[in-house]
């Protein structure tokens, strides 16, 4: 069987992390079943996964980079609404093979879901989204009047 590598193991094959990790799950636990019900999601799907992004602007738009490897284009949806860039996807996991057993499952699958407040100087129209190998790229533009612009003044004497 294929093993994981632990760089943190112990030479005779356990774990030295195995008892912080239990007590983390634990803690966890006791603050989901204490603050579960009372802490509001503010409209916050909190089952789906929060894929990493990056966020960058230049002096013509804001561009936001998000992993989503494994994912089908026509699953990723991306909307804005009230100045809040959306983007969800769903990773369905693969069918179980009859001929094959699982000994470790560590990729993730379900809904991923991410978004961003815009600042009121990109124009959301013109927003184009593309995903190329298990990157989606989303470049916002910015408004006209919000782009830098050189003003010539004439010096007298």
């Amino acid at each position: 069987m294929l093993t994981l590598w632990n760089p943190l193991a112990k030479p005779n094959g356990s774990s030295r992390t195995l008892p912080l990790v239990s007590d983390i799950d634990r803690l966890f636990s006791e603050m989901e079943r204490t603050f579960g019900e009372t802490l509001p999601t503010i409209g916050w799907n909190v089952d789906a996964l929060i894929p990493p992004a990056d966020v960058a602007e230049t002096a013509d738009a804001i561009t936001v980079r998000i992993d989503l490897p494994g994912h089908d284009a026509r699953n990723i949806a991306v909307h804005v609404e009230n100045d809040v860039l959306t983007v969800r996807s769903e990773r369905k996991a693969e069918t179980e093979r009859k001929d094959e057993r699982m000994y470790r499952s560590e990729r993730t699958y379900g809904l991923y879901a991410r978004s961003f407040a815009l600042p009121a100087t990109v124009d959301a129209q013109k927003a184009e989204a593309r995903y190329d190998n298990g990157v989606l790229t989303i470049t916002l533009p910015k408004r006209a009047e919000a782009r830098p612009k050189a003003i010539d003044i004439k010096v007298r004497s």
